[in-house]
């Protein structure tokens, strides 16, 4: 019996995990729901703890060389330790609050490409840890978020992709170790643009949009990065116009080509 304790205790005939999400279309700032059923394996055994988390897929630039890591920006503790017997299942219901900087996933009912955001479950067993698979999430944006989106929509962006970029952006309320960059495509009343890519950075009561401009080259002259950066109050948003608003700026960058 102490070798097969000792064989469950290293995942061989021990308890096994899974999560199931009752919630799994959120925005920032709200609640993942769900519950986790921990299934007993053929020996008794103690779970020194259980937890779930966000986590995401991140860029991440090292050198002249970019990779992908998955990175967990929130964790919750889900009660304290127990014993599982042999064959038994353990339900723990959760509400996973969800950070108001978490990247938007899901934009007009559709996944963007190359966003991998969702909660991660960890059973500790004797010093051990054991992690389950990433059960995706789909984040969609506040009402603020939409709002701009839907401004960038009616001046004829077009989306090109979007993803996770780790670092910080000065001069932010950035908490979180990544931020999302999503990129349009400039149409061509503004042909000194080639793209433009925005971000988000929230808290429950304002949020930080910044544009990074991405110029055309010129005849004389090198394409060029311009960036632009305001706040929105998430309370009083939908007192502006924001095309205008975004116009004006897109307009003075882009509208015309820096031959000199």
């Amino acid at each position: 019996m102490g070798f097969k304790k000792l064989l469950a205790s290293l995942g061989a005939g021990g308890a096994s995990v899974e999560t199931v999400l009752t919630e799994a279309h959120v925005v920032p700032g709200g609640v993942v729901q769900g519950e986790v059923h921990v299934q007993g394996g053929s020996v008794a055994q103690r779970i020194e703890g259980l937890s779930v988390g966000l986590q995401a897929r991140v860029e991440v630039e090292s050198g002249d060389q970019e990779h992908r890591q998955d990175i967990e920006f929130h964790r919750q503790q889900l009660g304290g330790a127990f014993e599982l017997q042999a064959g038994a299942v353990h339900s723990v219901p959760f509400s996973l609050e969800v950070p108001w900087e978490t990247p938007v996933t899901t934009v007009f009912g559709q996944h963007l490409t190359g966003m991998h955001v969702g909660v991660t479950t960890e059973l500790a067993i004797a010093r051990a840890v054991d992690s389950g698979d990433l059960d995706p999430v789909n984040v969609h944006p506040l009402p603020a978020q939409q709002a701009i989106l839907d401004a960038f929509g009616h001046l004829g962006f077009r989306f090109k992709s979007a993803d996770l970029e780790r670092g910080h952006i000065r001069g932010t309320r950035q908490r979180l170790p990544f931020y999302q960059e999503i990129e349009f495509f400039a149409p061509q009343q503004y042909r000194g643009l080639h793209q433009v890519e925005l971000t988000f950075i929230a808290d429950d009561r304002q949020m930080d949009v910044v544009l990074e401009m991405d110029k055309k080259p010129g005849l004389f002259t090198e394409g060029s990065d311009s960036y632009r950066a305001f706040t929105v109050d998430l309370a009083s948003y939908q007192q502006t116009d924001w095309a205008a608003y975004l116009n004006q700026w897109l307009a003075e960058v882009g509208g015309r080509r820096n031959w000199l």
